[in-house]
């Protein structure tokens, strides 16, 4: 009854509808029926509730091949597919990675990472919240210049010490945020999240990168395909992804 609203009143993503006695009286059926089928609509990501506000259309959804290789618009595909992404580094610091990383990465105890943090942004929203820790023993340095710039992470490795992404291995879990992911990616209260985590490989075998993507659950959908091999998570604690930063204990 309320898909068929929608159509009628020919509602675009991010329009607004009607309040739920307005449903009611429009559709004929009872206050609980409308809430109910409000309840499933919002559970399939069809609609979406901002407490306070009121009930929109869903965004269409942005389809996501994070296994795929290549920059992150290469991913990505859907109805958004055409938006401009672009790039905004949130930070890059010297660290010291948990063990759970250091493992993945094949690090001895103690050795330094780089972490970069950066939010990619569709049409000038946040969208996708991304985490980089690169050894330092493989890419002594960065270019923050060209990161502020929004320029490719994966570029950069690649032109400079010869870091090429063949392949990656990931783990995907739908989450509640935390606030400072709900921060980072502007969410109303009600919004999961997609985590992403993973490694990424060099030809040789290499696992350069230990990533984090952090995607709006109902933004996207994902398409996966995996390998008969395994290196990700040696380690028996994958839920510390994390790293101090240098001169803190």
């Amino acid at each position: 009854m309320i898909l068929g609203i929608i159509a009628d009143q020919r509602l675009q993503p991010g329009d607004r509808l009607p309040t739920s006695t307005e449903l009611a009286e429009q559709s004929g059926f009872s206050l609980i029926s409308v809430r109910r089928a409000l309840d499933e609509l919002e559970r399939a990501g069809r609609i979406q509730r901002q407490q306070g506000v009121g009930t929109f259309v869903a965004q269409n959804r942005i389809m996501s091949a994070p296994a795929r290789t290549g920059e992150l618009l290469e991913t990505l595909g859907g109805p958004d597919h055409g938006a401009k992404l672009t790039t905004e580094l949130v930070s890059i610091k010297a660290a010291v990675p948990s063990s759970t990383i250091a493992a993945n990465l094949r690090l001895a105890d103690g050795l330094p990472v780089w972490e970069v943090v950066r939010r990619r942004m569709l049409s000038g929203k946040p969208m996708i919240a991304e985490t980089a820790v690169i050894p330092m023993q493989l890419a002594p340095t960065l270019d923050e210049e060209w990161l502020r710039a929004g320029k490719s992470l994966y570029g950069h490795l690649a032109t400079k010490y010869g870091l090429i992404d063949q392949h990656e291995e990931q783990f995907l879990e739908v989450t509640v945020p935390t606030s400072h992911e709900r921060e980072q990616l502007e969410l109303p209260t009600r919004e999961n999240i997609v985590r992403v985590r993973g490694v990424s490989y060099t030809e040789d075998g290499t696992p350069f990168d230990c990533f984090q993507q952090i995607y709006p659950a109902r933004q996207f959908v994902f398409f996966v395909s995996g390998s008969q091999q395994k290196h990700l998570l040696p380690s028996a604690n994958p839920s510390d992804w994390s790293v101090t930063p240098l001169g803190k204990g």
